[in-house]
């Protein structure tokens, strides 16, 4: 069923955000889980042949784990914004058809994460407020990038809009959901990080199992908690456009179904 496009506030935003993540949980998860198990499973390699490789391949090892981090990240965030898209308009969503969604664009997203951590980087390196500014500026950039197919620029510009008079809002949304994953990531880590400490480990060098086993931590956090973010921004895309815009249902359909084919009937 379409979900009615309407201003919404911050307590419905998050209540609409852990509905959709519980009814479409398999879902979201399987979106997020396929680009982070491969991210993890090279974590593991190279964690498994860390102390034998010569210091040149260690780092080109850890530059190929951060661009396929970059990746993973960008294409689980667009993925599952389409996957929150066809829930809004009542359409049936699997993981397939989310990736079918950014066919073609993940070039671009990547380019988009690059372009906010840069500058985001710069805005913490020089006063930290800047740079947290510049976060929650560009929070809705990917979101515009797949729903309105906009190029790099035009994202960017598209969010700061957006966002404009209501960072307040996308601060406390981001807040909470960053508070939530972290949560997430205490659960999963301060046993494994008591284990080491129970075994009176060195914390600086873990041997190889503690730090597999944090590997397959952070990809259960990821997989779990993840999603929630970008559903959440998501719902404040689509929230900004009704309350700047009047962005109505019948927009929404043509923007994600321009041609009318395979639209169900909407109440």
């Amino acid at each position: 069923m379409a979900q009615p496009l309407r201003p919404l506030t911050i307590s419905e935003l998050l209540d609409r955000t852990f509905s959709l993540y519980r009814t479409h949980f398999v879902t979201f998860v399987g979106i997020a889980a396929i680009p982070v198990a491969v991210v993890v499973g090279l974590q593991v390699i190279v964690e498994v042949g860390f102390r034998s490789m010569p210091p040149g391949l260690l780092i080109l090892s850890s530059l190929a784990l951060f661009v396929l981090y970059l990746v993973s990240s960008m294409v689980t965030h667009g993925a599952t914004v389409v996957a929150v898209s066809h829930v809004q308009i009542g359409h049936a969503t699997s993981i397939t058809a989310a990736y079918d969604g950014i066919r073609g664009r993940i070039g671009e997203l990547v380019v988009i994460g690059l372009n906010i951590g840069v500058r985001a980087m710069l805005g913490l390196i020089l006063l930290i407020i800047p740079g947290i500014y510049l976060i929650l500026r560009y929070a809705l950039a990917v979101p515009v990038a797949v729903i309105e197919q906009a190029g790099v620029s035009d994202s960017l510009a598209r969010s700061g809009f957006l966002t404009r008079g209501h960072i307040g809002r996308v601060f406390l949304i981001y807040l909470l959901l960053v508070l939530l994953t972290y949560a997430g990531i205490a659960v999963v880590q301060v046993p494994i990080f008591a284990i080491a400490l129970s075994q009176s480990l060195n914390p600086a060098d873990p041997p190889l199992w503690i730090r597999i086993l944090s590997a397959l931590g952070a990809f259960a956090v990821n997989t779990l908690v993840g999603p929630l973010m970008t559903i959440g921004l998501s719902l404040v895309y689509y929230d900004e456009r009704v309350r700047k815009e009047g962005f109505d249902l019948e927009h929404m359909l043509q923007q994600l179904d321009p041609s009318g084919l395979n639209t169900p009937g909407v109440a």
